[in-house]
């Protein structure tokens, strides 16, 4: 990845957390979200938006990833309006899961201590 491109994701990313947080008011966001990254491609069509949703409800924290997911349009025409560049890629939001992923694993690796009498 060129320096332009690190730059840009780097934009990208507090931008995007500033305007989901700030400026989209949709009542379906409810949970607690953190915007972990972007990816963007060297073309500057299209980016990965990596999302991760704390909460404890499966249905609420569906819930606002869909609603994040659905307002990309009003995310893009604003990131528009606050960056000048030429082209403002379509971005995608990804659910990233590492969290609940390195959790199971420490629930894994704690049951198997237990088990062995280690704990």
């Amino acid at each position: 990845m060129n320096t332009r491109t690190s730059k840009l994701n780097s934009e990208f990313k507090r931008l995007i957390a500033e305007i989901l947080t700030k400026k989209i008011k949709d009542p379906r966001i409810t949970e607690m979200f953190t915007v972990l990254d972007v990816d963007c491609d060297r073309e500057l069509t299209a980016a990965k938006v990596y999302v991760s949703i704390y909460s404890t409800d499966a249905k609420k924290a569906a819930a606002t990833f869909e609603a994040i997911k659905e307002n990309e349009p009003a995310v893009r025409r604003e990131v528009s309006r606050a960056m000048y560049i030429r082209k403002v890629p379509e971005f995608k939001f990804v659910l990233d899961t590492t969290m609940e992923y390195g959790q199971k694993i420490d629930e894994l690796i704690y049951e198997i201590n237990r088990k062995d009498g280690n704990s």
